[in-house]
């Protein structure tokens, strides 16, 4: 018989014991390993509070909650006379107490810092025992709020809580991936339901299509300092199509996906508003947008500022849009339009227009907002990535050469300009060390330095010993996969002799998109067999990854990974683990001592797998993407050559290629080092490249250094604009820009000149000066809304500048009979070679983040004076 409804008894602990439930409801526990380990010790055993399937260990996958409510009436009484556990009960309610409430980083800072930041993200990885993560961008997330609360940095996050998560992965006879949804009861999680006052569920509403309602309830989880608001549609005076809203994430249709969107967006900010008028949080100064799924945040600001609510200014759209834009940063994930969510028109405007969610709000406007066609898309779909960057006044990429991807990609939106100069700057992500950092790492490797006064041996020893945790979690893990797919514990009596702690171990797990090359390690399964079985110097494989449930290719490439791994000759030494996710990745990063990463170049925005495994001594073996293409380093691990070229435009022959290129380096470099032991049996440079590792390369992978980043580059910097749009400033910058818009086509540069009557440019040396004087049509405007530059640099064979700096020409007089007016200035002629400069105008004005905001510039024709520039060879 199955139960027709659930529900969650708590149990009544002792006064001695209340304070378990504040450590418990506060997920400070997941990163703190004291609070981990007091609820360790209460543990009755395995069972159904492990946050974990079965085959899960103890300590890093407990869940608190849980526990909890399995915990035996006669167990509590015996921790409530048990004076030991009450002390260290004590001490870790007394920790966190100061940890909540004592002046942190954030609190030191000078200058008027925001007094809260709404983060807002489809997705966030925090523990295991909240499963509201798919991959890399809600771990980025979960570890953005958790080095925010590290840090002191008042962060309110926003997310949607979906009843079934992602989904739980597992693998038939066949080794095809089958997907499980089990349903998640809030009540068995670490949230709390957002209460009115009277004590009823706070909840928010939007408006649908025909009438319609969609309500969601508000939970809470404690992320140390930071709350987490998620929105749940699964409310009883909902429709049964909107109670499944926040069913799945990333699951259903694009109308399903739209309204999960604009729930999270729209619904979100009235979320925040809600809490902080229940708890007294200041509202936020500042909303940074993970990705284009919470985009229509703007929007609802926007609706906000028209209206006379209490956030209500009077504002008209253009006046709401620039307030909304001066506080906003959005951040894009993705290198590939592939990747960015994108909807019908018309789908937008029913659900955003004057039957729908938005009235009184120009729907026309909003579908602006979104118009992909300057980035060559198509007329009739509406790009969520091109509306975050146009309600944003500040973005950014992942890495450095995601940046520079990034500004490449949505160039269009800015034309005019060079890629380089595109207004979208780069923060490179960072992972939080205490949730990823093997317990044994923090107390036997490191110290002040990093390192510590760990000698060779002692790394060595401390490789081995997490080496060793990991082979026996892989053969638990496998036991279960495989009795999962049919088999019985009598044919399983092989999965004890599953890898060896004493060889080279790879570790390879991520999402399975196609660009991510699960398979590349197969191009050549014989050579590869003959790696992981060579009789000196053996190399074993432990590979995971789900495929999104609707990508058939990428099971497939699940599928032929898995069946490798199941031929006997080679499963000893090569295993695939289903059902990745943070309980599994917390003992892998650990365990492995060299972390693979072979994308195609450049599709890896980031991919922070492999700092969380250098956080751990792993060393890095992978393709010069994303973070490590900035921060790799030969004594950090080694560089995947990628094909270009026209090898690079042919898939067989790239892959073959770089497959090649992957064997030769474990082959050749990373095997011989892991195995070249000193008289002691000890590998004296490989422990070198991981005490190095450990010093120099961990420091800079920490989430700790990118959120103060984010502090002081983009929020700071939008907290300080949008305190300076007054209502009626911010209606003074709409018009101007309107103006300025309006007026552009007549602006014009006329003539160009360079140097000195009878200078002969020829002759330039280096170092020397030389004048430039232009003349410029200004129709309508007045010089003070325009900036004049010179901009000089390198010229290529075909005559583009590279290499660029930019210098600002001064008005040299009044304008002339012909309205135009004279600017000049000097160019100091500081690089050899061939050498040119241009002119051109761009709109200026105080409250821009950046001449290139407008995406209007004015160049020199060819009948300009001397042409479109100068050129000095």
């Amino acid at each position: 018989m199955k139960a027709i409804r659930r529900f969650t008894v708590r149990p009544v602990l002792p006064d001695t014991l209340r304070p378990l439930t504040d450590l418990a409801r506060n997920l400070r526990w997941s990163w703190h390993e004291p609070t981990r380990e007091l609820f360790d010790s209460l543990d009755p055993g395995p069972g159904p509070d492990r946050a974990d399937r079965p085959g899960a260990r103890r300590g890093a996958d407990i869940d608190p909650v849980r526990l909890l409510g399995s915990v035996s009436a006669d167990r509590l009484a015996a921790l409530a006379a048990d004076q030991d556990f009450l002390a260290r009960l004590r001490a870790a309610a007394e920790d966190l107490d100061h940890y909540l409430h004592a002046p942190r980083w954030y609190q030191e800072q000078k200058g008027h810092l925001p007094a809260s930041i709404g983060y807002f993200s489809p997705e966030f990885g925090v523990t295991a025992a909240l499963p509201q993560y798919s991959g890399g961008l809600g771990i980025l997330a979960g570890d953005h709020l958790k080095a925010a609360s590290d840090l002191g940095v008042p962060l309110v996050g926003v997310g949607l809580l979906y009843r079934h998560g992602y989904f739980r992965q597992s693998l038939s006879r066949e080794g095809w991936q089958q997907e499980h949804y089990p349903v998640l009861d809030p009540g068995e999680l670490p949230v709390c339901l957002l209460r009115e006052n009277d004590g009823t569920p706070a909840r928010v509403t939007l408006a649908l299509p025909g009438g319609r309602s969609l309500h969601a309830h508000i939970w809470t989880a404690q992320v140390g300092r930071v709350p987490l608001l998620m929105l749940d549609s699964d409310v009883e005076e909902n429709a049964p199509a909107e109670r499944q809203v926040t069913d799945r994430l990333y699951g259903g249709g694009s109308e399903h996906r739209l309204l999960q969107e604009m729930l999270l967006g729209i619904g979100g900010v009235r979320a925040v508003r809600t809490y902080c008028r229940l708890t007294g949080t200041p509202a936020p100064e500042v909303f940074h947008t993970n990705e284009g799924h919470a985009g229509f945040l703007g929007l609802e600001r926007i609706r906000e500022l028209a209206g006379d609510g209490p956030h209500g200014k009077g504002l008209d759209f253009d006046a709401a849009l620039e307030t909304v834009r001066a506080g906003t940063v959005f951040t894009t994930h993705t290198p590939v339009p592939a990747g960015i969510d994108r909807f019908e028109r018309s789908l937008v405007a029913r659900h955003l227009g004057e039957d729908g969610e938005l009235p009184g709000v120009d729907v026309g406007r909003v579908l602006a907002l979104g118009d992909e066609m300057p980035l060559g898309g198509e007329h009739g779909l509406f790009n969520m990535a091109a509306m975050g960057l146009r309600l944003a006044q500040r973005a950014n990429g992942v890495s450095t050469l995601h940046g520079s991807v990034s500004r490449g990609m949505f160039a269009g939106l800015w034309p005019g300009f060079d890629p380089e100069e595109v207004p979208i700057d780069s923060i490179t992500n960072g992972v939080h060390a205490p949730t990823w950092t093997a317990p044994e790492v923090g107390r036997r490797a490191r110290g002040a330095d990093g390192a510590g006064g760990a000698d060779d041996r002692e790394l060595w020893e401390l490789r081995r010993t997490l080496r060793e945790q990991l082979v026996t979690e892989v053969r638990e893990r496998l036991r279960a996969s495989w009795r999962q797919r049919g088999a019985a514990d009598a044919e399983l009596g092989w999965t004890d002799s599953v890898l060896d702690p004493d060889v080279l171990t790879i570790g390879f797990a991520r999402r399975v998109p196609s660009y991510k090359r699960l398979t590349l390690m197969l191009r050549d399964p014989e050579r590869l067999r003959a790696l992981l079985l060579h009789p000196e110097r053996p190399v074993q494989l432990v590979v995971a990854g789900k495929a999104h449930p609707a990508d058939q290719g990428g099971k497939r490439l699940v599928q032929e990974l898995v069946r490798f791994a199941d031929d006997p000759r080679v499963r000893h030494r090569i295993v695939f683990l289903p059902d990745y996710g943070m309980a599994m990745a917390r003992k892998l990063y650990p365990g492995c001592d060299v972390w693979l990463n072979n994308p195609l170049r450049p599709l890896e925005a980031c991919g922070t797998s492999g700092m969380k495994a250098a956080l751990n001594g792993c060393l890095n073996l992978s393709v010069l993407d994303g973070w490590w293409d900035e921060w790799f380093d030969p004594d950090f691990g080694w560089a995947i050559p990628t094909a270009d070229g026209a090898a690079a435009t042919d898939e067989e022959r790239r892959d073959d290629l770089e497959a090649n290129a992957l064997y030769e380096l474990i082959e050749r470099r990373v095997a011989p080092r892991f195995y070249d032991r000193g008289a002691d049996g000890v590998p004296a440079r490989w422990t070198e490249m991981v005490r190095r590792t450990l010093a120099d390369l961990g420091p800079k992978v920490l989430a700790d250094r990118m959120v103060r980043e984010y502090v002081e580059r983009l929020y700071v910097p939008a907290a300080l604009a949008h305190r300076a749009l007054a209502p009626d400033t911010a209606r003074s910058l709409a018009a101007w820009k309107g103006r300025v818009r309006g007026a552009w086509p007549k602006i014009a540069v006329d003539h160009v000149e360079v140097g000195e009557v009878g200078e002969d440019l020829a002759d330039a040396e280096l170092g020397a000066t030389t004048a430039v004087r232009v003349r410029v049509a200004l129709g309508a405007l007045d010089p003070d809304d325009v900036e004049v530059q010179a901009v000089t640099g390198r010229v290529t064979p075909d005559d583009a500048l590279v290499d660029t700096r930019v210098c600002a020409l001064k008005p040299a007089g009044g304008p002339d009979l012909e309205g135009r007016v004279p600017y000049e200035g000097s160019l100091v002629l500081d690089r050899t070679g061939p050498f040119g400069c241009t002119v051109r105008v761009l709109p200026s004005h105080p409250l821009l983040a950046s001449a290139a905001e407008l995406g209007l510039v004015a160049l020199p024709t060819e009948a300009t004076g001397e042409g479109a520039g100068v050129l000095m060879r």
